[in-house]
């Protein structure tokens, strides 16, 4: 193994983690979704999209695996909660969706493929 076949390898990674998030953000777009964010960073950690549609924003995690069901199941307990800290941070940051449902939303991509796995939890009170 060459020396830069881990970075290579992370270029891949990284390619490939931009075209899940692009498939994702067309998905919602598609369905009357505004995208306010992509990759928002927070120091509670990072929110991979932001969509809006009406008075709903729906925070979303995008996991690109082998199969939908693969990806759906990688998003785990600690990392809902990372993405429960953040968005708290983005509302902290726009008030003016204080007021809006919230709704956590895991997008599964799997090759071409995207399923939505809408409220696919709810925040801790």
């Amino acid at each position: 193994m060459t020396e830069g076949a881990p970075h290579a390898r992370r270029q891949r990674a990284e390619r490939s983690g931009r075209r899940a998030e692009f498939l994702a953000a067309a998905h919602y777009a598609l369905r009357g979704y505004q995208i306010l964010e992509r990759r928002f960073r927070a120091p509670q950690g990072e929110i991979d999209l932001i969509a809006r549609r009406g008075r709903l924003v729906a925070f979303i995690e995008v996991k690109l695996r082998r199969d939908i069901d693969a990806a759906i199941l990688a998003v785990t307990p600690a990392g809902r909660r990372r993405l429960e800290r953040a968005a708290q941070s983005f509302l902290s940051l726009r008030p003016q969706f204080v007021e809006f449902a919230v709704r956590y939303d895991i997008a599964a991509v799997s090759g071409w493929r995207v399923s939505i796995l809408a409220d696919a939890w709810r925040a801790d009170a």
